[in-house]
C-alpha cells in the first residue's frame, strides 16, 4: 500500500468513528454557527457548562464558505446551535434544507432568534413547527411582567416563570428559588430574564412544547410605534422558548432571544415588578443548562433491550405459538442519566398481542430495577400476530418495538377425546344405542 492510500486512510479515521451511538448519548460533537465571534466570550458561561459535560463544540462564523454538515455521507456533527439569528444565507454546502435533512437524520438542534432574525432563521423555525411574529420589528413587550430596572425603557425586558411543569423537561431540581418573609411566606422561583421576538405554536400540534410562556398581559408589538391595530400575539399563548421532540426523536430548542443566553443574563440579579423581592441571579442558567441537558439527550432518553417471550414453564423462544398457549414477555427498558444507564420505573408501559388490531392489551409489571413483564393466553384465532410496544411519554423519547410470531390452531391430533360441553350430545347418542334394541328388537 503506497504512502498516499495510508494517509487518505488514516485521514477517514475519525469521519467513520464520529457517528452518534445510541448507548453513548453523551461525548458529542456539536457545531456551533455565531453571527460574530465575539458571542463566543460574552456567552461563554452557557458554552463551558456544555464543555464541561463532555461536549466538543466547534466555533465557525455562519458565512464560512468552508463549514458542511457531512462530507463522504458521513455527519461530522452530533448537534447545531444555530447563534446566528441575522445570517441570511450560510457559507459552505448548509442551508435551511440541509440543516432540517440534519435534523430528520436524528439530530439535535438549538436555535436562537432575535427581534432582527432573518427570515432564513424564520424558515428554519417555521419548518420545525413554530411561527414567529411576522413584523420584523416586533419584540415581546409586558407592561405588567417586566423586569425591575434603573432604565424602565419600553418594557422589553421580561421576567418570566411561566414555566413548563415537566421535571424530565427541566429537572427534578426547581429553578433556583429565593425564600422571602413576607406574608405570604412561600417559596418562589427566580424568574427568566428575556428579551427578543415571541412566537406561536399549533395547539393541535402535540412535538411542539411550550417551555416557557408570556404572562397574560403581555404582547408583540413594535416598541417604538404606537399600537394601532390589535397584536397578532397576545398573552400566554405567545411562546418565548419551545421545544420540539420529532418522531424519530431529534429534540429542537427554539429561543425567541439570544441575549438570553449571555453571561449578563445569567449574572444580572432580576426583580419582576410588582413583587417585593429581588433575586440575587436570575434562572437563566439553571433554567438553559437543564433544558439543554434535555435536548442533548442527557435526561429523557431510554432505550429498550432484552426483550423476551417463551411459553410458561419454559426460557426458550418458540419459533411458534398454539392457540390458548400461556405465554410469558418480557422488556428491559432503561433511562440515560447523562452518565449511565438506569433503570426506568414507570407504571404505564403497555405491550400488544397484535393482529390487525391488538386482541391482548396488557400493563406490563415491573420489579422496579428496569425489568418488565406480564404473562397472558394466546387468542382462541390463528394467523400472523405481533408483539408491540408503543412506549410514548411526554418529555421522553419514544419505544416502538415489534416483533413477529406466526400462532396456529389445533393439530387434528391435539383436540380433547372428549369436550365436556359435548356431554349432553354424548348422553343423548349412548341412550339412543340403548333402547334402540327395544323399538327394533
Amino acid at each position: 500500500m503506497s504512502l498516499k492510500l495510508i494517509a487518505v486512510f488514516l485521514a477517514l479515521i475519525p469521519l467513520l468513528c464520529s457517528s452518534f451511538s445510541p448507548e453513548t448519548p453523551s461525548d458529542r460533537r456539536v457545531l456551533v454557527l455565531l453571527d460574530d465571534f465575539a458571542v463566543k466570550s460574552s456567552h461563554s458561561l452557557f458554552f463551558n457548562s456544555l464543555k464541561s459535560r463532555g461536549f466538543d463544540l466547534h466555533f465557525h462564523l455562519a458565512d464560512d464558505p468552508k463549514i458542511a454538515l457531512q462530507r463522504y455521507g458521513q455527519y461530522l456533527f452530533d448537534a447545531l446551535i444555530l447563534f446566528s439569528p441575522t445570517i441570511e444565507r450560510f457559507g459552505g454546502s448548509v442551508d435551511a434544507a440541509a440543516i432540517l435533512d440534519f435534523v430528520d437524520s436524528g439530530h439535535d438542534l438549538i436555535v436562537a432568534a432575535d427581534s432582527n432574525a432573518s427570515d432564513l432563521i424564520r424558515e428554519i423555525a417555521t419548518e420545525c413547527g413554530v411561527d414567529f411574529d411576522e413584523d420584523p420589528a416586533a419584540m415581546v413587550v409586558d407592561h405588567s411582567g417586566y423586569a425591575v430596572s434603573a432604565t424602565e425603557g419600553d418594557h422589553t425586558l421580561i421576567a418570566s416563570d411561566d414555566f413548563i411543569k415537566s421535571d424530565v423537561i427541566l429537572g427534578s431540581k426547581k429553578i433556583e428559588a429565593t425564600f422571602f418573609s413576607d406574608f405570604s411566606g412561600y417559596m418562589r422561583q427566580a424568574p427568566v430574564l428575556f428579551q427578543g421576538i415571541g412566537h406561536s405554536v399549533n395547539p393541535t400540534n402535540s412535538l411542539v412544547l411550550k417551555v416557557l410562556s408570556a404572562s397574560p398581559s403581555a404582547f408583540s408589538a413594535n416598541p417604538k410605534s404606537k399600537v394601532t391595530s390589535p397584536p397578532s400575539l397576545t398573552g400566554s399563548s405567545i411562546s418565548l422558548v419551545s421545544v420540539i421532540q420529532a418522531r424519530n426523536n431529534a429534540r429542537i430548542l427554539i429561543s425567541g432571544s439570544l441575549s438570553m443566553f449571555s453571561n449578563r443574563f445569567f449574572r444580572s440579579g432580576v426583580q419582576k415588578v410588582g413583587s417585593p423581592t429581588k433575586h440575587e441571579k436570575s434562572g437563566n442558567e439553571q433554567f438553559l443548562n437543564e433544558l439543554s441537558k434535555w435536548v442533548f439527550h442527557e435526561r429523557g432518553h431510554l432505550k429498550a433491550v432484552n426483550v423476551q417471550h417463551h411459553k410458561v414453564g419454559e426460557v426458550n423462544e418458540p419459533a411458534i405459538y398454539r392457540i390458548n398457549d400461556d405465554l410469558e414477555y418480557s422488556v428491559e427498558v432503561y433511562e440515560w442519566s447523562g452518565t449511565t444507564w438506569e433503570p426506568y420505573v414507570s407504571d404505564d408501559v403497555q405491550v400488544q398481542f397484535y393482529m390487525m388490531s391488538p386482541y391482548v392489551l396488557k400493563t406490563l409489571s415491573t420489579d422496579g430495577k428496569g425489568r418488565y413483564f406480564t404473562s397472558f393466553k394466546v387468542p382462541d384465532v390463528y394467523g400472523v400476530f405481533q408483539f408491540k410496544v408503543e412506549y410514548e411519554k411526554l418529555g421522553y423519547t419514544s419505544i416502538s418495538l415489534s416483533k413477529q410470531i406466526p400462532v396456529r390452531p389445533f393439530r387434528h391430533n391435539e383436540y380433547e377425546r372428549f369436550i365436556p360441553a359435548a356431554y349432553p350430545y354424548y348422553g343423548a347418542a349412548f341412550s339412543m344405542v340403548s333402547i334402540s334394541p327395544i323399538f327394533f328388537g
